[in-house]
């Protein structure tokens, strides 16, 4: 398997389904979550009840969120960005399925409504009670001079960073569009994820059984390998910019 037969694939199918993890990011900089030397094996996660129901715990996530230790924000979109953004302007992909929060796909050219967010964005705050969203920056000021946990100006219900925290309910708009979009392809592209987290891990199998072609390219091997049309394990920029070039 090689990137020709990626872009054979690719020029083959009618209606495209991109699925990236955090393996996408990794060449703009951004560190994954599990592997050793990534985001959870330095900091350890605040679970969303946690966030909710311990103040202390509130701060130090706001902390994190002002301090850019996680380093999920401030990146540029690299190669595969980019091809994707190919990908969706030329008609080919209908939609952009991500796990990631670091808005790479929007600031890369794909537009908000292509890009389903299944855990959220790391790039702004939203009121968990009425849902109004709140730019960092704004939020930024007020907690670093005074020190004040940002609250809702709406509705002063509490304010967190719009990303899916541990023990958080799964977003169900965006899992229902997600669902659509897969069963609505011809072909299912994974770019970049282990394909260990689920349920967003179940979509390529469920393209798979609904008939669409599933491709799979990643670094490292995944458990649905052996299910997949395409498997590559290769660098994701390199490999999209040969099988998705630009005009």
């Amino acid at each position: 398997m090689s990137r020709s037969d990626l872009a054979r694939l690719i020029d083959e199918a009618h209606r495209v389904v991109v699925f990236t993890g955090a393996g996408i990011s990794t060449e703009s900089g951004i560190p994954d979550f599990r592997s050793p030397g990534g985001v959870w094996s330095k900091m350890k996660p605040i679970y969303f009840q946690d966030f909710v129901g311990d103040p202390a715990k509130r701060r130090e996530a706001w902390e994190r969120a002002f301090s850019g230790r996680a380093g999920w924000t401030g990146r540029e979109p690299n190669a595969g960005h980019h091809a994707v953004a190919r990908l969706v302007a030329r008609g080919k992909a209908s939609a952009v399925i991500t796990q990631n929060v670091d808005n790479l796909h929007q600031d890369s050219g794909v537009p908000a409504d292509r890009v389903i967010e299944l855990h959220g964005n790391a790039s702004y705050a939203t009121c968990l009670e009425c849902g109004e969203r709140h730019e960092l920056a704004e939020l930024k000021v007020g907690f670093l001079k005074a020190g004040e946990i940002p609250y809702c100006r709406v509705c002063g219900g509490l304010v967190k960073t719009a990303t899916i925290s541990f023990g958080q309910a799964m977003p169900e708009a965006p899992m229902a569009r997600a669902e659509a979009e897969t069963l609505a392809c011809d072909l299912f592209l994974v770019l970049g994820s282990s394909l260990v987290v689920y349920p967003a891990a179940g979509f390529p199998l469920l393209a798979k059984r609904n008939g669409a072609r599933l491709a799979i390219v990643n670094r490292e091997p995944t458990d649905q390998d052996a299910c997949a049309d395409l498997v590559l394990h290769d660098e994701i920029g390199a490999a999209l910019r040969e099988a998705v070039p630009a005009d």
